[in-house]
């Protein structure tokens, strides 16, 4: 892992930490945070829109940054899952809130099978794929790990499971843990669109 890698990981941990720990504010974010926010590393992809996917088109909204791969059986179904529901409690508000989901799996997630896959959570989602060393950059830039493992039926991938929230700045502001809920979500999502 690099010292970039290591360092943005560190951070992640830290604000995990600051969540779990700190003095609460009177709307504190549930997930932790990152404190001070630091700029999202960019990135451009190919979208499964048909677009160039980088995060400076979404400036002015709040991004949910998500890594995974179609193929996987539970844990991706069910972050996107949850982000979908966190984006219907947010009502008109979710208009300002991208879900942004990056594959951890080239070889079959090209942006076609990420359109129709994404598509069946909500239709706004928008998938990255590209090269697999383009790939590999932006995971390493996020701290993102990911191994391919033998699986009945098939490869599989074992991959980090945190999402992120980046600001309409387009700074990192927290990290969510797998497993927290849609009301989580929506919660944090709702203090950071009121910023």
């Amino acid at each position: 892992m690099t010292r970039r890698a290591r360092a943005l990981l560190g951070a992640a941990l830290a604000a995990a930490l600051s969540a779990a720990s700190g003095p609460a504010a009177a709307e504190a974010l549930r997930a932790g945070v990152f404190d001070p926010p630091r700029p999202a590393p960019p990135f451009a992809l190919r979208g499964s829109d048909g677009e160039t996917l980088d995060l400076a088109r979404y400036r002015g909204k709040l991004v949910v940054l998500a890594f995974g791969f179609t193929s996987c059986p539970d844990v991706c179904p069910t972050t996107l899952g949850v982000l979908a529901s966190a984006r219907k409690k947010l009502g008109a508000r979710a208009a300002d809130v991208q879900v942004v989901y990056v594959t951890v799996d080239p070889e079959r997630d090209d942006a076609a099978r990420m359109r129709g896959y994404l598509a069946a959570f909500d239709p706004t989602f928008v998938g990255g794929t590209g090269d697999p060393d383009a790939l590999a950059a932006v995971r390493e830039q996020y701290g993102i790990v990911a191994a391919k493992v033998a699986q009945a039926g098939g490869d599989g991938i074992s991959h980090s499971s945190y999402t992120y929230l980046i600001d309409r700045a387009g700074r990192l502001r927290a990290l969510v843990p797998y497993g927290r809920t849609a009301d989580d979500y929506a919660h944090d999502l709702d203090i950071l669109l009121r910023e």
